[in-house]
Order: structure tokens, then sequence, then C-alpha cells
């Protein structure tokens, strides 16, 4: 599959797969990791979890992807949430990547 993917991070990168698959939400990133909500056709949720593994970007890791079904908020589009600061937990970022 030929998709450009975003090399400036991991939310713009999700922005983009949503795009691509026609659903609506949010992504942020959680202290820990990145919390993503969307909505849309059960068929397009789907192949868009089958895709994040498959198109992550070369820099990503990814140590697991787990979900949750949650009444909808009627989300317009998709849009990048500001980062979210939980105390005494952190995102492992690689010293080598610059920022």
């Amino acid at each position: 599959m030929n998709w450009p993917v975003s090399l400036y991070g991991f939310r713009p990168f999700i922005y983009q797969l949503t795009v691509k698959h026609n659903l609506s939400g949010r992504v942020s990133n959680i202290s820990e990791d990145v919390r993503i909500e969307i909505e849309g056709d059960p068929g397009s949720i789907e192949t868009f979890l089958a895709d994040i593994p498959i198109l992550t970007p070369p820099r990503s890791v990814i140590e697991k992807i787990s979900f949750s079904n949650h009444s909808t908020e009627g989300y317009k589009n998709f849009v990048i949430h500001k980062s979210i600061t939980e105390e005494g937990k952190y995102q492992l970022i690689s010293p080598d990547i610059a920022t």
C-alpha cells in the first residue's frame, strides 16, 4: 500500500489516517501514551485500527493497542488536541531524535 505517512510525529500520522478513513474525533498525547477518540462507520474504524501498526511512522514504537467502546460525542471532524500531563508519568522519547 503506497500511502504517505507523516514524518513529523504520531498525532499528525493519526490525523492523516482518520482523514483517509473518514473518521471524526481527536488525538491527544497523555503522559504515558496517546489517546485516540474516534467515531464513524464501524468498518472504517476496524480498518483504521488495523492500519495503525502497519503504517506507523518509522521512529514510532507501539507497545500495545487497546480500545473500548463509549457513548458518542458527536465530533464533526478530527482534531489534534493539546497534550495532557499526568504527574509522575512520562513518555519515553529517544534522545537521538531531534525535537
